[in-house]
């Protein structure tokens, strides 16, 4: 099979049918099961437990998945989860001004989550509703991160690689700091 081809469908049986279906699963028990763990008020240690016992099943879930399902069965999921990350994902250049309300964005959930610890209580309802205050910072900074676009997952990326340079557009192919 070329780079270009796409994967056949494979036959709906039931190996198939019953890996979908603990793939799914695989993504609902920890969306699911956590802020149920959460909402139920356990002790922390028990909560602790519960909740890493649910994000390791949901790991092993996900291996099963592909381990019953067989390699034409996920190469044919991974080229449909691609196909749909490429028409709704981050188009790769984004315009100056949905740049900087990236950014904004990006930054905030930063510097709220260095500041909470310090200046929670100045924060009116933090206290009462912190879960609530980290969930939409996590969200905002998430959402951020599609709103910035392509080129930007690369300069995140280039954080972690080692030769990485940063070449500033208008400088005249100098890569320093305009």
């Amino acid at each position: 099979m070329g780079e270009s081809a796409q994967p056949v469908q494979p036959a709906a049986g039931w190996r198939f049918r019953l890996g979908i279906a603990l793939f799914v699963l695989s993504i609902v028990v920890p969306v699911l099961g956590v802020p149920l763990l959460t909402a139920l008020e356990l002790s922390a240690g028990l909560a602790t437990s519960l909740t890493a016992a649910l994000l390791v099943s949901a790991e092993v879930l996900g291996v099963a998945a592909v381990a019953v399902m067989g390699k034409q069965g996920f190469a044919w999921i991974k080229s449909r989860l691609s196909v749909f990350l490429r028409q709704y994902g981050p188009p790769d250049q984004v315009s100056r001004g949905r740049y900087t309300i990236g950014l904004v964005m990006f930054s905030l959930p930063l510097v709220f989550g260095w500041a909470a610890p310090y200046f929670g209580e100045r924060i009116p309802g933090f206290v009462d509703k912190q879960f609530e205050f980290y969930v939409c910072s996590d969200l905002l900074f998430l959402a951020s991160l599609f709103v910035l676009g392509g080129d930007f997952w690369d300069k995140l990326r280039a954080l972690f690689v080692h030769g990485a340079k940063a070449v500033f557009p208008g400088n005249g192919g100098d890569n320093k700091a305009p």
